[in-house]
C-alpha cells in the first residue's frame, strides 16, 4: 500500500539561533577547522558558515587577523553561487582552524543577534528567495561584501557595513525571506555612501597637509 503524505507535512526547517547554538555545544572550547563546521552544520552548511563567518564583525570596531581569512571563505563560497555552482572550499582554507572558544565568544552577542531576527524572519517577497537569477545576483552583492571585509582598515564600520550586508542576505536566503534581503541592498548602498565619505574626507585631509607643508 502506497502512503500519501499531505501538503504542508514536510518538516520546518529549524531556526538558526537553534543550528548554531547545537554546533557551540558540540564544540565547546576546543578549537575548530571550517571542514568540522560544514560537517556539523549539515544540509545548509554553506550559507550558514556566511552567516557564521559574519557575525563577528558586525561590531563598529575591526578585528584584526580575521578579517582576510573569513572575507577569503565568504567570497569563495559567494563566488560559486553567483555562477549557479555548487558552494565549495579548497582543502587548504577548510583546514583553518577557528580559535578555542571562538564559538561561544561569538555567540555571546551574536545569539541575541539572531533571536531578534528570528522575530521578524519569515517566508515573504519569496520570489526574491525562489528564483535563481536573482540569487546569482544575491550573491553576488554577497561578493562585494566579502571583498571589502578583505580590506585590512582599522576604521570603525569599515568592517560592519559589510558583515550586516552579508548577514542579512545570508539570513533572507535561509528563511526565504525578501524583506531582509531588500534590507541588505539598503545596507549595502548605505556602507558605499559610508566609503566614499572616508574617501573624499582622506582626499581633503591629505590636500590640507600639502598646503600646511607648503607654506
Amino acid at each position: 500500500m502506497k502512503i500519501r503524505l499531505r501538503a504542508g507535512t514536510a518538516a520546518k526547517p529549524r531556526k538558526l539561533s537553534v543550528e548554531l547554538a547545537e554546533l557551540r555545544d558540540r564544540s565547546g572550547e576546543r578549537a575548530l577547522t571550517l571542514r568540522e563546521v560544514i560537517y556539523l552544520l549539515g544540509g545548509r552548511a554553506y550559507t550558514l558558515l556566511v552567516l557564521l563567518l559574519a557575525l563577528p564583525f558586525i561590531t563598529p570596531i575591526p578585528l584584526p587577523g580575521l578579517s582576510v581569512p573569513f572575507g577569503v571563505a565568504i567570497a569563495l563560497i559567494a563566488l560559486r553561487l553567483s555562477l549557479g555552482q555548487k558552494p565549495w572550499l579548497p582543502k587548504k582554507l577548510q583546514r583553518k582552524e577557528l580559535p578555542p572558544g571562538f564559538i561561544n565568544k561569538v555567540f555571546t552577542f551574536a545569539e541575541k543577534v539572531l533571536r531578534f531576527f528570528e522575530k521578524f524572519l519569515r517566508p515573504r517577497l519569496t520570489l526574491l528567495t525562489d528564483t535563481p537569477l536573482l540569487v546569482q545576483l544575491h550573491a553576488m552583492l554577497m561578493l562585494l561584501a566579502a571583498l571589502a571585509l578583505l580590506l585590512p582598515l582599522p576604521i570603525p564600520f569599515t568592517n560592519s557595513f559589510p558583515a550586516w550586508v552579508i548577514l542579512l542576505m545570508a539570513a533572507g536566503l535561509l528563511e526565504r525571506d525578501g524583506f531582509f534581503i531588500l534590507a541588505a541592498y539598503v545596507v549595502f548602498a548605505a556602507g558605499v555612501f559610508y566609503f566614499v565619505f572616508l574617501g573624499e574626507a582622506a582626499a581633503q585631509l591629505v590636500q590640507a597637509l600639502f598646503n600646511w607643508l607648503g607654506r
